[in-house]
């Protein structure tokens, strides 16, 4: 089939030169494909460049059309209506005024073909899940999940012949994933994801696996792909222990080589004295035994070398990023002991205001008390206020009428991962969170999060998502004094699947307090297994129990 993108000798470095693609040639088939990789292998820095956001150092990208693009991170103009974020503003300025009598011949190439934009924009709206949105209402009153699902509906409103999305369940609520996965499998084009959900990869038509600077592609979904690794992984295993195995025959054979060397030096040393013959031929016949034990040696020394490459080859075949650990003894609290008291919760705090809603059908709180190493799970809906609730429980936000009293350090981790000091390193960031820790106390406990060496001097500005997320637990959990109760608002986005499963085993291993908003319900299931609570739309706090 033809391709619908080509990248041709790709390469890509940042102005301080950290190259992240370099050669990089693939083509991209119509249909369905989910680009996966480790965090910092430069998916997101691929979609970019695909889209025109980023121009390459050297080769090029071809697109069959025009290319649309949902970035990881969006940038609203909080005050513009929802209708300028989808695109139809010109186009229902035009229509208003040839309503209002206007002929001017710009008006009607404004229209073009969309006579009837306003009601395909309601209908795609509706659609994902958005009739509750309005075409009028300011930007800046959606919430993340939101926010993400209106770019969404603009993008199926152009139709381009290609669609790149960077993590687009990000902040969604299961609902709204469900919508997405949907409009996923209906789309007829072609569609590069970036995604770490699980659910969204079982609906694509191949995996791109983005590792070292090369793309391999798996026909089929991620189940698919896992089963194809799996079988790598296994015949790597078996490789690295055949590889293994050949090392220390090799290195056995060079030490027998030299032993019989070694009798056979002294054998001829003493052959020579005894024999009488000229000084001339035992130095001759000497050095002859000299340049093949040379020989010998070279051609030993070379077959341990080349089994020990091939020794390194397979175990980097097999080789993952180090795991997160985070069992600090400070983060630790008694059983009992009472963290965090939040009242007041009843109170019309919710820009919704106070009321039942219909989604209440579980015990309205109007008091939170987190105790010992409690794990909680926060849900809702988009725009319940999920968010604006983690804000005012860290001291980010005050609610009318809600009282925060918070016992213990708290840490917090906001979706958008923007507490470090982007001109700083990693380490100057942790150092700074914990201005009493030497050097060596900062590296070290770095370490634990995956930043060993030059890593932990990155400037935070050039992380990637999940390199990022790794930096701000670093920063909050190395912090002095160590965070008893850890705030976590959506941790699983923007990481790719073997981050997110490193960040749920250091999660686990987590001694303090958790409260935790997540969309991603298996992860929740997994982490915030010991309470679940419930925000409503009309913010009514509910407790669904265990």
């Amino acid at each position: 089939m033809p391709s619908a993108i080509s990248l041709t000798g790709l390469s890509f470095s940042w102005p301080d030169g950290t190259v992240v693609l370099s050669g990089l040639t693939a083509a991209f088939s119509p249909g369905r494909t989910g680009l996966i990789g480790v965090n910092g292998s430069g998916k997101s820095t691929l979609l970019r460049l695909i889209s025109g956001r980023l121009s390459p150092s050297a080769g090029r990208v071809t697109v069959t059309g025009d290319a649309g693009y949902l970035p990881q991170d969006l940038t609203l103009d909080v005050t513009a209506p929802v209708a300028s974020l989808l695109g139809i503003q010109p186009a229902r300025d035009a229509l208003a005024a040839i309503e209002d009598g206007g002929v001017d011949p710009d008006l009607f190439d404004a229209v073009g073909d969309d006579w009837d934009i306003e009601d395909r924009a309601r209908a795609e709206l509706n659609r994902l899940g958005l009739a509750h949105v309005g075409l009028d209402d300011p930007a800046g009153n959606l919430s993340g999940g939101e926010a993400v699902m209106t770019a969404l509906t603009a993008l199926f409103l152009r139709r381009p012949p290609v669609i790149l999305l960077d993590e687009p369940t990000n902040n969604l609520d299961s609902g709204a994933r469900e919508k997405l996965y949907d409009a996923v499998a209906a789309w007829p084009g072609v569609m590069v994801i970036v995604s770490h959900d699980r659910e969204l990869l079982a609906r694509v038509d191949q995996i791109a696996d983005l590792s070292e600077g090369s793309l391999r592609f798996y026909g089929g979904n991620l189940e698919h792909y896992e089963a194809q690794r799996a079988a790598e992984r296994a015949a790597a295993g078996q490789a690295a222990a055949t590889a293994a195995a050949e090392v220390r025959r090799e290195k056995r054979d060079l030490l027998d080589a030299q032993a019989k060397q070694a009798r056979r030096d002294r054998q001829g040393r003493k052959a020579a004295v005894s024999s009488g013959l000229p000084r001339a031929v035992i130095d001759a016949r000497k050095k002859h035994a000299q340049e093949s034990a040379g020989k010998a040696r070279t051609l030993h020394s070379a077959r341990v070398e080349a089994a020990t490459s091939r020794l390194r080859e397979a175990e980097n075949a097999l080789r993952e990023d180090a795991e997160i650990r985070v069992d600090l003894p400070g983060t630790a609290v008694p059983a009992g002991r009472t963290l965090l008291t939040v009242t007041g919760l009843a109170s019309p705090w919710h820009p919704a205001g106070p009321g039942a809603s219909p989604d209440d059908d579980g015990p309205v709180l109007d008091e939170l008390i987190v105790r010992g190493p409690e794990r909680i799970w926060l849900t809702g809906p988009n725009g319940a206020g999920k968010t604006t609730l983690l804000r005012a429980i860290t001291g980010r936000a005050a609610l009318d009428g809600v009282t925060v009293r918070r016992h213990v350090p708290v840490g917090y981790l906001p979706q958008r991962l923007d507490i470090l000091d982007e001109a700083l390193t990693v380490a100057r960031n942790v150092r700074a969170a914990a201005p009493s820790a030497t050097p060596n106390e900062v590296r070290a406990g770095l370490a634990r999060f995956g930043f060993r060496g030059a890593r932990a001097d990155q400037v935070a500005g050039g992380l990637s998502g999940g390199e990022r997320l790794r930096a701000v637990l670093a920063a909050l959990l190395l912090a002095q004094p160590p965070p008893q109760l850890l705030v976590l608002d959506e941790p699983t986005n923007n990481l790719d699947l073997v981050s997110a499963r490193q960040l749920e085993s250091a999660l686990l291993g987590y001694r303090g307090a958790l409260i935790m908003v997540s969309h991603d319900d298996p992860f929740g299931r997994r982490i915030g297994a010991g309470r679940r609570l419930r925000l409503t739309r009309a913010g009514r706090l509910t407790d669904d129990g265990v």
